[in-house]
């Protein structure tokens, strides 16, 4: 892990064209910027980074963060967009152990299933960091830390508002939820935290609860479903602000009024999401930062350096009412 190598003349002429080789293979593969073969001699650090996708806004703004702050490290960055499929980003951190990087970052589609390429990365002692979203490998060796945020919070926080809003209601409040993708940890987890929360008023019910993958066009369509099947809905908590901004469209369409005729909780704030906010039609989001990339980049030069770093470091974050979005709109990063 991180040592300079030094190599005889010969090995040099064979190793540049393996990696003249690997990068053809690595370009038929499509959907990433990968670019060239292994570690260079110039003491420069190289990641590998296996993004989920493109689904969000948040995501989007992650990504900006990540590729920023490389280049502000002086790190060289090979990029690959997952398309939301664990069997890309498989290949993808198996391309990148086959090119001999000096770290493997990723963001997780879903939370199982990652013991193997794992125990390949750490067997060529390729040190790997889990950005946004964890994994459930009962091995912690497979990874040296996990940078993020605390999910389950952010559902709880969002639980906690809710229950607070609705604490003289007499009779039943009608909640639907829009799930993320099935399998992701976000999903699991603001899904337990926020059912933990409102389980302190025991007329908050969760009528319906679908996936809507994150993205605005499955937010609507659930959504859409969710409004046709149920006569009586007050509440929505969406899992992201892009399920949330698609929702109202169904609301919308239905002829109600976001916001006041359905409350309307999400999480993330990004722009959009504040802007909605700000604007009435969302009531309350609790916060999600993208902004990981410095973060990462401070992580990655650590262990690629042999330094002990915590198993588990949390981004900074909080929540915001309508007045707050407003407040807090002018100087939004994302």
């Amino acid at each position: 892990m991180g040592k300079m190598r030094t190599h005889s003349a010969p090995w040099r002429a064979a190793a540049v064209l393996a990696s003249v080789l690997l990068v053809g293979g690595v370009a038929a593969c499509g959907n990433s910027d990968t670019g060239g073969g292994g570690t260079t001699d110039d003491g420069k650090i190289t990641m590998g980074f296996s993004q989920v996708g493109a689904e969000s806004g948040w995501r989007t703004a992650n990504t900006t963060s990540i590729k920023e702050a490389a280049a502000a490290a002086g790190i060289e960055l090979k990029f690959d967009d997952a398309q939301q499929k664990q069997e890309n980003q498989i290949k993808a951190i198996r391309n990148y152990i086959q090119q001999k990087v000096d770290v493997i970052a990723f963001s997780p589609v879903v939370e199982s299933g990652w013991d193997t390429v794992l125990k390949e990365a750490k067997d060529a002692d390729i040190p790997v960091i889990l950005t946004d979203r964890s994994v459930d490998s009962a091995d912690k060796s497979l990874y040296k830390t996990f940078l993020g945020s605390d999910f389950v919070k952010e559902g709880r926080l969002a639980g906690e508002w809710l229950v607070e809003q609705k604490k003289t209601a007499s009779g039943p409040v009608n909640i639907v939820e829009l799930q993320g993708n099935t399998g992701a940890a976000p999903a699991n987890d603001r899904k337990k935290g926020f059912g933990e929360a409102i389980a302190a008023n025991p007329n908050l019910k969760i009528i319906a609860s679908q996936p809507g993958d994150f993205t605005r066009a499955g937010g609507k369509q659930v959504m859409e479903q969710f409004l046709k099947a149920n006569k009586k809905i007050d509440v929505l908590f969406a899992h992201n602000d892009d399920m949330g901004l698609g929702a109202l469209e169904a609301i919308n369409a239905a002829g109600k009024v976001p916001g006041k005729d359905i409350t309307i909780i999400t999480v993330d704030a990004v722009k959009d999401g504040m802007q909605a906010l700000a604007d009435g039609k969302f009531n309350f989001i609790a916060e999600c930062s993208p902004l990981l990339g410095p973060q990462l980049m401070d992580l990655a030069k650590k262990v690629h350096a042999g330094e002990e770093v915590p198993p588990r470091i949390e981004t900074e974050e909080t929540t915001f009412t309508t007045e707050q979005a407003k407040e807090a709109l002018p100087n939004r990063k994302y």
